[in-house]
């Protein structure tokens, strides 16, 4: 009996790491805030150039009661759920396509490599002059820059599969849509989730760059509005809005990630 007790994992244990984990989580951002609301408050730091955290709090209530701060976040998850879901979905593909097949890599690498290590700033206006100022340039931007971290990962999950059991499932029969479906792409898995995360973090990065130019609406553009018109809490609020989203969003991958591949040691996550 007590080895019977002693083979159940402990799961209060558990709980309590991740509630410390949080604590401390917690703890560090809270010091941050602090620290930024002391030199703002005490004179150390120029309270036109770094408000108080009071300030942009006020600005935050304003903006979000009179429902500005919504339409804005609506229109950026529009434009970045659009180019992200779009980069993805080729990015996952192809990277599948050019992992299995070494000729087909082969091929396509040279260029892959010339486009990738092409700045995603730089090609924004050419996209301009191929789709103007409106949506479509921009979602060709955020599309450009974060189709690259899922295809190399794609590229690199499916290359990395152990070999040995390719031969095993090929021994029993398997046929090819069955080999790529019940072994490549739960084997590849870890590491496509990792692209598709790392590739949502840069399609927000993204975003607000190509929101600072021709936009009317949107995160970025509002953070380039309240810099020219020296509104600098409301700028703050901006800045604030996209960490928030993007820790909301990494956070959420995270948990997709631990759901899909839950038989993978568990490892930090950046």
């Amino acid at each position: 009996m007590p080895y019977k007790w002693a083979c159940i994992p402990h799961r209060g244990g558990g709980v309590m790491k991740k509630f410390e984990s949080v604590l401390r989580s917690s703890l560090v951002i809270l010091l941050f805030f602090l620290l930024w609301d002391s030199l703002s408050r005490f004179g150390a730091v120029d309270r036109f150039i770094l408000p108080t955290v009071t300030d942009v709090l006020h600005v935050f209530g304003q903006n979000i009661s009179n429902g500005k701060l919504f339409g804005h976040i609506a229109v950026s998850l529009k434009r970045t759920g659009t180019g992200f879901i779009l980069a993805v979905s080729i990015g996952v593909v192809l990277g599948v396509i050019m992992g299995w097949f070494k000729k087909t890599e082969q091929f396509l690498d040279p260029i892959l490599q010339l486009f990738r290590n092409t700045s995603v700033l730089a090609m924004f206006p050419v996209f301009i002059l191929a789709f103007g100022l409106g949506e479509r340039s921009k979602v060709a931007i955020v599309f450009w820059g974060s189709i690259w971290p899922a295809l190399l990962n794609t590229i690199n999950g499916v290359k990395s599969i152990d070999p040995l059991l390719i031969k095993s499932a090929r021994s029993m029969g398997i046929s090819t849509l069955g080999l790529f479906r019940k072994v490549v792409l739960p084997a590849a898995l870890p590491e496509i989730l990792t692209g598709i995360r790392l590739s949502a973090g840069t399609a927000t990065i993204i975003l607000v760059a190509a929101e600072m130019i021709g936009a009317n609406k949107g995160l970025g553009f509002l953070i380039f509005y309240a810099q020219q018109k020296y509104d600098i809490p409301t700028m703050y609020m901006g800045i604030l809005t996209i960490s928030i989203i993007g820790i909301l969003i990494n956070y959420g991958l995270i948990k997709l990630e631990h759901r899909t591949v839950a038989w993978r040691p568990e490892r930090p996550h950046n």
